[in-house]
């Protein structure tokens, strides 16, 4: 490991001291938010997949519910029963605190249902489509949402662990080794001190 370019004085050594100090106090602090983080990513990540296992039954209820509209009513009377349904969507950003780290997100507030056609004319299965499609969008929107703050969890996570072997592979060895090469440039600066002083005095 190479050593820092200083020069081997006290002042120096008190210096890295103080240094390797914060260092490894900061290394140990990192190394518990890099923990929590993780911790929290494979809660979200669990969240995650619960979610997919029920966007996959909305899907296997509602597509079916689709089909069997598609034969029961006709393309073209579905096409301008679709011409008459128009829904308002809106977009709230929002701050979720996940480990004491804020992240940005968006939550899409879906209208309520409403009955846009008559009943004459129209099938259940025109009502059945619309809740089972509704279910979906909204468990969609929030898959979008926790997905989102999932990958920025995971890209601290990432940065929190290149900081930590910054620190533990860079950092802290250089500083440790500049510090033990001083202290043995001091202490064999004081051994010459003392070899001389007793020459002295032995010349006296």
């Amino acid at each position: 490991m190479a050593k820092l370019n200083i020069a081997p004085t006290k002042s120096n050594l008190l210096l890295l001291k103080d240094q390797l100090v914060i260092a490894r106090d900061g290394h140990n602090l990192l190394e518990q938010k890099r923990e929590i983080l993780v911790m929290e990513l494979m809660r979200i990540v669990e969240k995650i997949k619960l979610l997919e296992r029920e966007i996959q039954k909305s899907v296997e209820k509602a597509y079916p519910s689709l089909r069997s509209m598609l034969m029961t009513v006709g393309e073209e009377r579905i096409d301008r029963i679709s011409h008459g349904i128009k829904y308002d969507f809106s977009f709230v950003e929002k701050s979720v605190t996940v480990a004491g780290m804020h992240f940005k997100t968006l939550d899409v507030n879906a209208p309520k249902q409403k009955l846009f056609y008559s009943f004459l004319g129209t099938y259940s299965d025109s009502d059945k489509v619309i809740v089972e499609f509704f279910k979906l969008l909204n468990l969609l929107t929030q898959m979008a949402s926790i997905r989102t703050i999932a990958w920025r969890l995971a890209m601290e996570v990432k940065k929190t662990q290149r900081r930590v072997n910054a620190l533990s592979k860079l950092v802290i060895p250089q500083t440790d080794d500049t510090r033990k090469y001083i202290e043995g440039v001091l202490e064999e600066r004081e051994r010459e001190n003392t070899f001389t002083l007793k020459s002295l005095k032995n010349r006296k």
